[in-house]
């Protein structure tokens, strides 16, 4: 696995191959994977964040980084304000890759959408993925400490910053936060408004993964991703803020390697 430091790249930065219109392959398609992680963006981010991560994964892994629409390369279509109708396209989007072993990797916003397609593969069509990787979230039966969506733009785009958040320079050219303020605000409707008041409890191994110093995300609350799982959960803290899966990429990956590379093939985890 290449030890290269990692960079906070730019978000437009898109490259790979595009699997219309919801996912993007950064790596060599593999026909018959051990595993196929599909991992979720955060909150206005693209599919470009994980561009890097096949390259740390093993050979037999086909990776899929999720597309929403309203950013990059889906610019000009509108962001979707609804989960159940989100979660809905990319549980159909999903259907044809149901046949090999599914692990589901999603961070902050895309940790909440990764578990709710989880729920949904198990009612709709009894698949239950391998394992759910969730990172910087806390899950959606515990409480919303604040609705910053809500804010303005000028306080939204200060608790961007709080939070480390990739590229907030764009956001200083009024130009630029024009064009990428609408699907961050949409995304953070979308998330600060979905809540469960129960756990809906699956079966799969849970490993939630976070930042020290995440100020969005108690490590008390992180570790409520126990109450999700009849099966293994396990908490794995990491240095940084809520964007510390960038700076600490190398350590995050090479768990994630070591997890899927000892899932035995075509059997669960």
């Amino acid at each position: 696995m290449p030890s290269s430091q990692p960079r906070r790249g730019r978000e437009d930065d898109v490259t790979g191959s595009p699997i219309e219109p919801w996912f993007r392959r950064f790596g060599t398609a593999v026909a018959h994977p051990r595993a196929r992680l599909v991992c979720l963006p955060h909150a206005g981010g693209g599919a470009s964040l994980f561009r890097s991560w096949p390259q740390r994964l093993a050979s037999n892994v086909d990776l899929l980084a999720v597309r929403y629409p309203g950013r990059q390369d889906r610019f000009l279509e509108p962001c979707l304000t609804s989960m159940p109708e989100l979660v809905q396209q990319l549980v159909r989007a999903l259907e044809p890759f149901l046949e090999e072993p599914l692990v589901l990797f999603g961070h902050s916003m895309g940790a909440t959408i990764a578990y709710e397609i989880a729920i949904s593969l198990r009612h709709q069509h009894g698949v239950d993925v391998q394992a759910l990787l969730v990172s910087g979230q806390t899950p959606p039966h515990r409480p919303r400490r604040r609705q910053i969506h809500l804010l303005d733009d000028e306080a939204l785009i200060a608790e961007i910053r709080r939070l480390g958040q990739l590229d907030v320079e764009v956001l200083e050219d009024q130009g630029l936060r024009e064009l990428v303020m609408p699907a961050i605000r949409a995304d953070l409707r979308l998330v600060e408004t979905h809540r469960r008041e129960t756990p809906a409890v699956l079966n799969v191994p849970v490993v939630a993964y976070t930042g020290t110093s995440d100020v969005t995300t108690p490590l008390s609350d992180v570790r409520q991703w126990a109450d999700v799982t009849t099966c293994d959960f396990t908490f794995m803290p990491f240095p940084g803020d809520h964007f510390y899966l960038v700076d600490q990429e190398v350590q995050l990956l090479a768990d994630i390697h070591r997890r899927l590379n000892g899932m035995p093939a075509n059997t669960r985890w």
